[in-house]
């Protein structure tokens, strides 16, 4: 009975943690907001600006950005659990099939990722969000319908969407916090508090599309209740969110593709080693994150003794261990003294060498229970590196190409994954060759952003 509901009780230990480490952030954050208050009464007292006004945006944009985040990432999470099962178990396609499935959303992400950011900096971020509703919200309901030109199309657009969630989103927090001049340091307890939101959201969704599966009977319950949501979430964005632009150009119409502004991104890269080993981190722990969507479930199966994994609670433990991470990013980011280029650089670095580390120990064991906890730590990895390459990325790219970078970055990014799916990761060879190799790559990410993001920055303070 114990080994039956193995995964249940991890579950529990795991979301006693999380409310543990969210009392003691609680209390963290109170401390640090008490001191703020004393701070700015100083400040009045000596004649200084008061900071109420940017207080009072910081809270607004805090809401407006974490409301909608965390609609359009509970979307998103409702389909993480039953993606390959509704593939591979309800439609029972073959598993070269659900790889080339796989492989279509990335490939159209890839071939879609510069434009979306050249757009979302042109034409407004706001806008390419609202689009990303009605996309995702198509992709939706073409993998309602088993046959294969409409699962296609349905990952095509799927891939555009995921182009932009993970660009425009974060681009027009950033571009926001610029506008109402607020601090680096309150700007990196937002995206810690959308990784925690993030998470909170994602555990509530491995649940419930457990149990709207285990209602309805079908895989595909979940993807109806997500493209519920894309459509609040557009009206969301459309009454809360103002809009902001990158770079302007008189030329844009006339440019239709924007090959002169990506050839601007490139040569940006080109000189700029950070961001250039920038891009490479993302496309080392994202890829392997992407890969680690598609691999989890069938490692699990493979040494599991249950008929049925529940792999909606599984999905929830993963993302309590997220949280558990952006709770630890909150308190190493808040109490660190070192600016925060440097204290980002060398948490990122951190990061991927921990990922790097449970991805060995997952490949390295057969038992599973160790790839379980194995796979809760590269998750809560995951609930670290989003806050600190966002962080990273809005102190080392400019405004006017934030977008477009950011989306640029993805092309290799989905290289990589493309390349690593059609190598073939069914058979358990394959899948340990796949993660053996992400293992390794995080690795090299680790050194790198160590040699050539915290090494120059400490030569420089050195020399200063």
């Amino acid at each position: 009975m114990q080994a039956h509901y193995f995964y249940e009780y991890q579950l529990l230990w795991l979301a006693i943690g999380c409310f543990i480490a969210l009392i003691a952030d609680h209390r963290a954050s109170s401390r640090r907001r008490r001191e703020t208050v004393k701070d700015s009464k100083d400040e009045r007292a000596e004649g200084g600006i008061s900071s109420a006004g940017t207080a009072g945006s910081l809270a607004s944009l805090t809401r407006q950005y974490l409301t909608v985040y965390a609609i359009v990432m509970g979307a998103d999470w409702l389909q993480g659990p039953y993606v390959y099962s509704l593939y591979s178990e309800q439609y029972q396609l073959a598993p070269n099939m659900v790889a080339i499935l796989f492989v279509t959303g990335f490939i159209s992400a890839g071939l879609a990722a510069p434009l979306v950011g050249v757009w979302a900096d042109q034409h407004g971020r706001k806008r390419l969000c609202m689009i990303f509703c009605a996309s995702y919200t198509c992709a939706c309901l073409c993998i309602l319908v088993p046959i294969l030109p409409v699962l296609l199309f349905g990952r095509v657009l799927g891939g555009i969407s995921t182009s932009i969630l993970f660009s425009a989103f974060e681009s027009w927090l950033i571009s926001s916090a610029n506008s109402h001049a607020i601090p680096q340091n309150d700007l990196s307890l937002i995206m810690g508090r959308a990784t925690l939101v993030n998470g909170l959201i994602a555990t509530a969704a491995g649940v419930f599309s457990n149990q709207l599966v285990g209602i309805s009977g079908s895989f595909a319950s979940p993807f109806i209740a997500s493209g519920a949501l894309l459509i609040v979430a557009w009206f969301v964005i459309r009454a809360m969110w103002t809009e902001n632009f990158g770079g302007a150009s008189d030329k844009a119409s006339a440019d239709p593709f924007q090959l002169g502004r990506l050839s601007i991104a490139l040569r940006i890269v080109s000189e700029d080693t950070r961001l250039l080993v920038l891009g490479v981190t993302q496309t080392c722990f994202e890829g392997s994150m992407y890969l680690f969507v598609f691999l989890w479930v069938p490692s699990l199966q493979e040494f599991s003794t249950l008929t049925l994994l529940p792999l909606g609670y599984i999905f929830s433990a993963f993302m309590l261990s997220m949280m558990l991470g952006s709770l630890f990013y909150t308190l190493l980011s808040t109490s660190s003294s070192e600016g925060t280029l440097i204290t980002h650089a060398k948490l990122s670095s951190s990061v991927c060498a921990l990922a790097g580390l449970s991805l060995a120990l997952s490949v390295s064991q057969q038992d599973e229970r160790t790839r379980f906890w194995a796979f809760c730590l590269f998750e809560a990895c995951v609930g670290m590196y989003y806050p600190v390459q966002g962080m990273l990325r809005g102190t080392l790219i400019a405004n006017e190409q934030r977008a477009t970078l950011s989306a640029l970055f993805r092309v290799p990014l989905n290289i990589f994954v493309v390349v690593s799916l059609l190598t073939g990761v069914a058979s358990a060879g394959a899948r340990t060759t796949v993660l053996s190799a992400c293992s390794v790559m995080l690795a090299a990410a680790s050194i790198l952003t160590g040699v050539f993001i915290v090494g120059k920055v400490d030569q420089t303070a050195a020399r200063a």
